[in-house]
């Protein structure tokens, strides 16, 4: 082998070995969005989580909920330096805190059909404590620098009609506080609760005007509560420039007849015509993987095959 046949082997040899070790997925750097994934769809393990979303998956973006199977409202002082030592660590940024603010009853109104005790995420709240859990919230994202805290509309209710104006009120009381300290309200369309679809979303927004409250837009939630249409006809309706945040995950018709999640890339929402969407309309805030389907034995290996096919969406719309 010549001298310089031999460099070009061994330089070629170097490149090979240096792109084997980058993280698989690095490029998400190039992307308009902050791609990310909620840490706890994958394993309670906040480390191991954080692992996986850095070096399997090559994210820089990670959304924060529960971890240690504690959701953050529960968490020590301790456990919380231990979590920004873990970002640290895989030098990943937090998009938004997954609170679970007004995921409660409504006092005073029919007990809803979707009411619990606790969320599935770890969060044991009652309405009084709701400003508690909005305090931590708002403390939550200034310590990991972030300026979106998620919420809800409390549990749906047969007849909203009856109490959606002060359910308004109390959201834009929230988003006030949040206001004033520089964070911003993501209204989270949820199919337990009272905004569940597009068009529910559209109309609560077009209600509770505020600079500081905007949506988290589930078009996988509005399916699963119905609205097979969330994009694109539900999409057509909603304030794009109030859109903070983005869950992406995908719902299907099951042959029972009901719907159920399904892998990103199989079921009703086209989330490559959706990003493309997104990306038309000047959004480039999170767009964050909820797995919520469990196909595979694992929740880790049912959150890989969702990431395997909202990374091929992403390629297939020009936004990653």
């Amino acid at each position: 082998m010549s001298n310089v046949s031999r460099r070009n082997f061994l330089v070629g040899a170097g490149v090979a070995v240096s792109c084997a070790t980058l993280p698989a997925f690095g490029m998400a750097a190039k992307s308009p969005f902050k791609v990310a994934v909620i840490s706890d769809e994958i394993s309670p393990d906040f480390d191991h989580a954080c692992s996986v979303i850095s070096r399997d998956f090559g994210l820089q973006w990670v959304e924060l909920r529960s971890m240690w199977g504690k959701n953050l409202q529960e968490l020590t002082d301790d456990q919380l330096a231990d979590a920004e030592k873990i970002l640290a660590k895989y030098q990943l940024r937090v998009t938004d805190i997954g609170s679970p603010l007004f995921k409660v009853d409504w006092p005073g109104a029919p007990r809803s059909s979707f009411s619990k005790k606790n969320d599935s995420f770890g969060a044991a709240v009652t309405f009084k404590q709701q400003d508690e859990v909005l305090a931590k919230s708002i403390a939550h994202a200034h310590r990991f620098k972030t300026n979106v805290v998620r919420c809800f509309d409390f549990f749906r209710l047969d007849d909203v009609k009856p109490y959606r104006e002060p359910i308004n009120a109390k959201l834009l009381e929230a988003a006030n506080v949040c206001g004033k300290q520089g964070v911003r309200l993501a209204l989270e369309n949820e199919f337990e609760c009272n905004t569940a679809t597009g068009r529910e979303a559209a109309a609560t927004l077009a209600a509770a005007q505020s600079p500081h409250l905007g949506l988290n837009w589930d078009p996988g939630n509005a399916v699963r509560a119905g609205e097979l249409d969330a994009f694109r006809a539900a999409w057509d309706l909603l304030p794009k420039h109030r859109i903070y945040h983005c869950h992406v995950k995908n719902a299907i018709k099951n042959p029972d007849g009901k719907i159920g999640w399904s892998p990103v890339d199989k079921g009703y929402i086209d989330w490559t015509a959706q990003f493309r969407a997104l990306k038309s309309v000047g959004y480039r805030g999170a767009v964050s993987l909820e797995t919520h389907w469990n196909g595979a034995p694992t929740h880790e290996e049912s959150t890989r095959i969702s990431w395997a096919g909202m990374k091929k969406t992403l390629q297939d719309s020009g936004t990653l």
